[in-house]
This record gives structure tokens, C-alpha cells and sequence, in this order.
């Protein structure tokens, strides 16, 4: 024990956590967890609880805890060769192999992989990449970007400011003047009630050629989103809302930029994002899935069209001037390689359609009838569930009340279940490992409505 009390103030003491009340957790006001083991869809704590973790860390740990194969490939490479950059043509066997297998999974029309740490530098690079393209072109003033409210697309300077969140703007004199926003596809918080979702489609195509007239195409270089919003609420598209929106991007020569971080990989129960709504995308943003989290590693693919004009760039100017020291890590492309076998090997994107389909079937059968229940959705191993204070008004809680944090408190402390409440609304959301049984989908549910039950009658 005395070994713990000191852990835990060494943490209070020492650590600078993200995503934290700051001042709460240096004084002890709120409870840390030190998280030390894990194994298939279940964490343990110093403290022996053992959890069922319903948001896969952060969307990330597709194929499930404790996988040997993944953890002795890591050993394996770091035995052989733990580091050498990427730099000058550079490369090892392992990010070879896994652009490779990238490219062969990845959406018709893709080019080459870029690797990088997190899905931040991804999209980061991908700006830097859009940027470039278009001076290459000729087309200097071509440089803004569209993105959605309630997106989220990192924490970087760029990257915090295409995410339309309001936590991730505020005191942080952000966003840069080079981002903007257009309408969220939220069908639940649509305008008016009574439009269909085809209706609320063409709403939203209605505002992006509004901006894009106001601003003026020769001005706007790429649009990026995520085929279905994570951060922002969990939200899948409305009907028709990416071919309506390519078919503008097409129109206006703008770029389209999938934001696939928390999508690719299997989570919709297609490989890709792209390919389960029909996008056709110049550029991919990953990472998350493509170790499952097991070392850091994320990629930017870039499409034939974008490639074409890199390599001009470089005949006209020499090497491109971009690059990361840990770019193509040995180490994280050794996980990424091992990783996307075992995608395959235990055949979890079909998993995640079915057991997906399951889990949100039987959220909507145990809570779509509740009072204060507004909206159950979803998509693949995705779902969430947004509380209200009037289902018929869509009227919101009252944000003082901190509905969704109180839910995700039962759910851990009654079911030793982790959900995680998500931003700028009462939503709870779950995306659990893609290794989900039925069985544990359905703990989930269950722990979800006695939590509803506790907490709001």
C-alpha cells in the first residue's frame, strides 16, 4: 500500500495528464486511476478491478488487451533495430511492409503512406501536403480549409482548429483564421423537426455552397471530416450526405481529406470509412486501429492526383522540406504490421458489423423508450446515446446537472463498465474493442440501463 500512496502522489505531484480539471487532480479532489494490466476487452487497476472497457481506451485498441503476437513482434524489432529515421529514401522492413498492406486495404485511388506518431501530426502533415499542392499549382491563395463543427481532428495549432469543439478553442486563441466551419450532419439537432433526413442532407450541402460562395472557391483548398463524427456525439451521416457533399468538393475543386483515426481499420465494419459511404477521398488521416494502439504510429495516405504534383515539386524545388524524427518508427510499424494480420486472422471487421449491429440494437430495445432518452445511435462498433430533458423538444439537460459524466460515475462504479460522456451534450458513447462478444455486448447494455435507472428514474 505504501508503494501505491506514493504512486499516486508521485502522479498528482509529477504529471501533466491531458483532458484533466487540472487543479483538481493536483489537489486530490478527484479520483486517478493507474490502469496495469489488460486482456481482451477487460483493463485491471492497482486496486484489482477488473473493467470492461467500452471505449477501447480511446477508440483505439481494436483488436482487444494483451495480444502476445502484437508484443513480441515490438520485442522482436526492438532486439533487431529499435530506431533509424526515414529521412533520404530510407526505410526498414517493417514500414515497408506495412505501407504495403496499407495501400493493399486501403480505398481505390491511393498512392503512398506517410507515417507519423498520432493523428494530430497526421493531419498536420496533410495541411502542410494541401498547402504545397496548390503552390506547386500555381494557386497560392487556394489555401483554406473546411471543416464541421462538432469535428475532431487533433490538438495541434492546425489541427486544434479544424476541430469544431468548443473545449478545444477556448483560451487557446483558437481557431486560426485559415479554418472554417460549416454545419454539423447532426440530424438529431436538425433546424426544424420535421425534415427528413434527406431533407437535413440537402440543408447541409445548402450551407457549404453558401460558404464556399461567400469566401470563393480559388480561396478554399480542402474540406475534412470524418465519415462518422466521434468526438463531436458519435454521429453517423444522414442519408446521402457524403455523395452530396463529394459531388460539391468535385464541382469546386476542393480536396477531400477522410479523417479515418478513429474509423479505419474495421470500426464501421468495413475497412475503411471511405469505402462504407462511398467517399472518394485525396487524402486518408489514420492511426488509432493501425496498431490498436500498442506503440504510437499514425499515417497520412495520399491519393494518386496529390502524388502526381509532390513529385513535380520536388523535380521543380528538391527534397520536400517535411518530416518528423519518428516518422516510419521501426517499432510502431513492427505493432502495425502484427496488428493488421490479427485484424484479419480473427476476422474482426466482420465482428464489428455484427456485434456492432447487436450492441446498438439492443441500446435502442432497452433505452429508446426512456423519457429523458432523445436519440439512440450508431454505426458499426459505434454508438451512443444523448439524454434530453423533453423528448418531444429535443429540449437539452441542463448543462449544470453534468448528466453524462453522472452516468459514466454509475457505470464504473455499479458494473465496473467505462463509457466515456462525450462533449458539448449529455451523450454517452461507447466503442468498444472489435473483438466484442454478444456476451459482453451485452453486459454493456445491461449496466447502461441500470445506470439510466439510477441516475434519472
Amino acid at each position: 500500500m505504501l508503494t501505491n500512496d506514493q504512486l499516486d502522489r508521485w502522479d498528482r505531484e509529477s504529471f501533466f495528464h491531458p483532458s484533466t480539471h487540472l487543479a483538481q487532480h493536483a489537489r486530490g479532489e478527484s479520483p486517478g486511476r493507474i490502469v496495469t494490466g489488460g486482456e481482451g476487452v477487460y483493463i485491471e487497476d492497482r486496486d484489482g478491478n477488473r473493467l470492461l472497457d467500452a471505449f477501447a481506451g480511446l477508440y483505439c485498441v481494436n483488436v482487444g488487451y494483451g495480444r502476445p503476437e502484437i508484443a513480441e513482434a515490438i520485442a522482436a524489432q526492438a532486439r533487431e533495430l529499435a530506431y533509424y529515421h526515414a529521412y533520404v529514401g530510407t526505410g526498414t522492413e517493417a514500414s515497408i511492409t506495412l505501407a504495403h498492406m496499407i495501400l493493399e486495404r486501403a480505398p481505390k485511388g491511393m498512392s503512398k503512406v506517410y507515417f507519423g506518431l498520432g493523428g494530430s501530426d497526421a493531419n498536420e502533415t496533410n495541411i502542410k501536403l494541401i498547402w504545397y499542392y496548390n503552390n506547386i499549382l500555381g494557386r497560392p491563395e487556394k489555401k483554406k480549409i473546411i471543416s464541421r463543427w462538432r469535428g475532431y481532428h487533433g490538438s495541434g495549432l492546425m489541427t486544434g482548429s479544424l476541430t469544431g469543439l468548443e473545449l478545444f478553442h477556448k483560451k487557446f486563441d483558437l481557431p486560426l483564421p485559415q479554418v472554417l466551419h460549416t454545419e454539423a450532419p447532426y440530424y438529431f439537432r436538425r433546424p426544424d423537426p420535421a425534415m427528413t433526413e434527406a431533407q437535413f442532407t440537402a440543408h447541409c450541402v445548402a450551407k457549404l455552397e453558401e460558404m464556399i460562395d461567400r469566401e470563393g472557391a480559388d480561396t478554399i483548398a480542402a474540406f475534412i471530416g470524418e465519415p462518422v463524427l466521434g468526438t463531436g456525439g458519435i454521429v453517423p451521416p444522414p442519408e446521402g450526405y457524403w455523395p452530396a457533399i463529394q459531388e460539391v468538393l468535385d464541382r469546386h475543386d476542393i480536396l477531400l481529406i477522410a479523417d479515418e483515426v478513429v474509423t479505419g481499420f474495421g470500426r464501421l465494419g468495413t475497412m475503411f470509412g471511405s469505402d462504407h459511404y462511398g467517399m472518394r477521398p485525396d487524402l486518408i488521416t489514420i492511426a488509432k486501429g493501425l496498431t490498436s494502439a500498442y506503440a504510437p504510429l499514425s499515417g497520412s495516405i495520399v491519393g494518386d492526383r496529390m502524388w502526381k504534383v509532390l513529385e513535380q515539386g520536388t523535380d521543380e524545388n528538391g527534397a520536400i522540406g517535411h518530416g518528423w524524427t519518428y516518422s516510419a518508427h521501426p517499432i510502431g510499424a513492427a505493432a502495425g504490421v502484427a496488428n493488421l494480420k490479427l485484424v484479419d486472422s480473427l476476422g474482426l471487421v466482420a465482428n464489428a458489423g455484427s456485434t456492432g449491429a447487436l450492441l446498438n440494437a439492443a441500446l435502442k430495445d432497452a433505452l429508446g423508450e426512456h423519457p429523458n432518452v432523445g436519440e439512440v445511435r450508431g454505426a458499426g462498433m459505434l454508438a451512443a446515446v444523448e439524454f434530453v430533458e423533453d423528448r418531444e423538444t429535443r429540449k437539452p439537460l441542463d448543462p449544470a446537472r453534468k448528466i453524462g459524466p453522472a452516468l459514466a460515475a454509475k457505470l464504473l462504479e455499479q458494473d465496473k463498465v467505462i463509457a466515456r460522456a462525450m462533449p458539448q451534450g449529455d451523450i454517452l458513447g461507447f466503442a468498444p474493442p472489435l473483438c466484442l462478444t454478444p456476451e459482453e455486448a451485452g453486459t454493456i447494455v445491461e449496466a447502461t440501463a441500470r445506470a439510466v435507472k439510477s441516475v434519472l428514474g
